[in-house]
């Protein structure tokens, strides 16, 4: 076993212990020790251990906000013990470690060979779908470097279609234009979108997402885009989701952004700001047309 696997798996026990018994995190530094001297002594690699636990320790909230964005069908508590932490070593080495050590394919590989050696029978698919899906959101770093394995995918034309509706939403406060846009734990701004309900239209389904979601009442203006992407959920695998938006006008009222998993924000922007925020590929075109219906009204 290579000595950067067994570090993982020294790390991985003593936050399973940490984590099962409701240990404090000075006591579960005690624990690494411990597990370190009898598993892996006079071992070199014990900064690394060190820094990896300490690592996930501190980050330990956002990861657990990812985890629960990621797989929305599975609360954090509901994970079993060695998954959820199997997913924050994976996820803090994904997002946190220095590429050049840890390379986002390698954080990935090493997380699922946890899961093999450590997990259920289920658990190596499952931790392979929640780090997949948060690969893709951060744009798949490495993503052409070559590999010699190669996975079969299911072309686009097969998979499920899931509907959803979505809106930029804006506001007039005297001479001013703002956009209300919400922050992801990914550092993105974006628009509210949800599902639709069961007997639901695509803009009553607007209308009551923006209200579930920032808790603005809004009138439908125009239908602006449509978008298509896939997303990959741990459980039930690929589907294609397919979102129509519409710009919608609020009054220029508090956003009360609703509390749930992978949201930490929402603002109100000036127009002549937008530009100039962290937005996804996807999603820019959108704001910008927007942006371009919005001034041709004035």
């Amino acid at each position: 076993m290579a000595n950067r696997h067994l570090s993982r798996s020294i790390v991985l026990q003593s936050l399973y212990e940490w984590d099962f018994g409701h240990k404090s995190q000075d006591e579960a530094l005690d624990v690494f020790k411990r597990n370190a001297e009898e598993f892996a002594p006079g071992m070199s690699d014990f900064a690394f251990m060190d820094k990896l636990l300490r690592g996930v320790l501190g980050k330990q909230p956002e990861l657990d906000q990812i985890i629960e964005k990621a797989a929305p069908d599975w609360p954090i508590d509901k994970i079993s013990a060695i998954d959820r932490n199997i997913l924050r070593v994976g996820l803090y080495e994904l997002l946190f470690s220095d590429r050049k050590e840890v390379p986002a394919k390698v954080a990935i590989n090493e997380a699922i060979e946890l899961a093999k050696n450590y997990g259920s029978d289920t658990s190596s698919r499952f931790v392979n779908g929640v780090l997949g899906a948060v690969y893709k959101e951060i744009g798949e770093p490495g993503k052409n470097e070559t590999s010699k394995r190669k996975t079969k995918d299911i072309p686009d034309k097969d998979l499920p279609i899931e509907e959803l509706s979505g809106a930029v939403v804006f506001a007039r406060d005297g001479e001013d234009v703002y956009l209300a846009l919400i922050h992801d734990i990914f550092g993105h701004w974006t628009l509210t979108k949800g599902k639709l309900q069961p007997g639901e239209d695509l803009e009553q389904g607007t209308i009551r997402n923006v209200k579930d979601e920032l808790g603005l009442d809004i009138k439908i203006v125009e239908k602006l885009d449509e978008n298509t992407y896939v997303a990959f959920n741990p459980e039930t695998g690929k589907k294609k989701k397919h979102v129509t938006y519409y710009l919608t006008e609020s009054g220029f009222t508090d956003i009360k952004l609703e509390q749930k998993g992978g949201l930490d924000d929402g603002k109100w922007f000036k127009l002549k700001d937008i530009l100039e925020l962290n937005f996804y590929n996807d999603i820019l075109p959108i704001v910008t047309k927007a942006i371009n219906s919005i001034l041709s009204q004035k």
